[in-house]
């Protein structure tokens, strides 16, 4: 965890993003410490997909702050990007490209010497068990393959941020048992995982914090334990306690047919 001197990883103040005149992001404030696991968990069009683009410099904010590694954005935008590792919740990847290249391309974008930057390619075309598939084309990739070489890609330039957006959607249990524990590893070796995810049983698991967003707003923020003691209805688990907070219901209605 961090220092009381050290910059956070991120932090968020006042964050507004309007679309159409409808507050997609409302006020937001976040605190992120370095070397931790963050969860930024929320319901379809909460405003997560939105907060990571504005961390991105992909949206400008229409109020607010955000500075990340103590950098602002958007004046240190170019220093910022970077410092971070993103893997999309699209996977916005280059569907004519193999794997090999497209390793070897990020690394280049980042800086890396082409011997260096086809080197790392390689060896985490080894680590996400993709060496097979390394002259395949992106665009006959799996779902699953393409997060992890989205992830791989993300990890090239050694970041110190990772910008996550529902990494293990697609993911079957031995890819994305993988990358938690590389990601694991990266935050034992002092990297910030800034991630969304809809499966809250990884989140439970692998994050030091949750931060819960809803239309827009911050409604929850702690550890688990500080979740747990705010929690109504003696929900313990993450997903009683996401659903209590988001104002779900379980349905109660009956189709005859059903």
């Amino acid at each position: 965890m961090s220092t009381s001197a050290e910059v956070p990883a991120i932090e968020i103040t006042g964050l507004r993003k309007l679309y159409n005149g409808f507050a997609a992001v409302d006020g937001l404030t976040i605190t992120v410490p370095q070397r931790c696991f963050f969860g930024f968990l929320g319901p379809n069009g909460a405003g997560k997909t939105t907060t990571i683009k504005m961390l991105m410099g992909l949206a400008q904010p229409d109020d607010g702050t955000i500075q990340v590694l103590g950098m602002p954005l958007p004046a240190k935008s170019l220093e910022i990007r970077r410092e971070i590792g993103l893997v999309p919740d699209d996977s916005l990847l280059f569907d004519y490209l193999t794997g090999a290249e497209y390793l070897e391309f990020v690394g280049r974008l980042y800086g890396l010497p082409k011997p260096q930057a086809k080197e790392r390619g390689i060896e985490l075309l080894q680590l996400f068990q993709l060496s097979d598939n390394a002259r395949k084309l992106i665009g006959e990739y799996s779902k699953g393959m393409r997060k992890r070489i989205a992830m791989a890609a993300a990890l090239i330039h050694r970041p110190k941020l990772f910008l996550m957006d529902e990494p293990f959607e697609g993911v079957d249990a031995v890819g994305a048992r993988l990358m938690k524990d590389i990601l694991l590893e990266q935050v034992q070796h002092g990297a910030t995982v800034f991630l969304t995810s809809h499966v809250l049983e990884v989140v439970e698991r692998l994050c030091d914090e949750v931060a819960i967003i809803n239309k827009g707003k911050i409604v929850t923020q702690g550890t688990m334990a500080d979740l747990r003691s705010q929690s109504v209805n003696g929900a313990s688990s993450l997903e009683d306690i996401f659903v209590n907070i988001v104002g779900a219901e379980r349905y109660s209605d009956k189709l005859d047919w059903l």
